[in-house]
């Protein structure tokens, strides 16, 4: 009979604290106008018109539905930012979801806080832009002396104002500079 009692009473714990990380009751407070612009904790810009919020736990991009239970006005709201740090206040909200809660004149008022979803939002990576890459073979003869000349640029230089001089030649797997009639050994 002890032993049911307290798994009972552990059920009931564990029911109790999930329950209450669910919902949440505080203060909340809101962004001035004057926020607009700033970079918030997730990088995304604050607006004065977005329905967003700044939390201390729930993950970026969470949906969570903020009741004012002042009035029982209700609002969802997007997670963006991280805070507030001030004693007592849980939430801090976008200047648009203080006008629809009607808590623009005090400034601070008692709310309560539940997620809509349990769900994260997943990750959802950037495409992948990778260069077209052309595996296309060409033929290439080997002139009979051996060596493989390649112009590098043929187009005249602001240096000298020659072209044509710009001739790489490749022996035995190294590359030597020069022009048509000079070449390093």
């Amino acid at each position: 009979m002890k032993r049911l009692t307290t798994t009972l009473i552990a059920a009931l714990m564990i029911c109790l604290a999930a329950h209450s990380q669910d919902q949440q009751r505080g203060k909340a407070t809101y962004y001035s106008k004057r926020a607009t612009g700033a970079r918030t904790s997730s990088g995304e810009r604050m607006h004065h018109d977005s329905l967003t919020c700044a939390h201390r736990s729930y993950p970026f991009g969470t949906l969570l539905r903020v009741t004012n239970e002042r009035n029982g006005r209700q609002v969802v709201v997007r997670v963006i930012d991280r805070g507030p740090f001030a004693k007592g206040r849980i939430i801090d909200l976008s200047y648009a979801a203080a006008k629809q809660l009607g808590m623009l004149q005090q400034g601070v008022d008692m709310v309560t806080v539940e997620p809509i979803t349990n769900t994260r939002i997943p990750y959802k990576a950037e495409p992948l832009l990778m260069p077209e890459i052309d595996f296309r073979v060409t033929e290439y003869i080997v002139p009979a002396d051996g060596e493989l000349h390649l112009f590098v640029d043929p187009t005249p230089t602001k240096d000298n104002g020659s072209a044509g001089n710009n001739r790489q030649t490749i022996k035995n797997g190294k590359a030597n500079k020069g022009n048509n009639t000079a070449r390093r050994k």
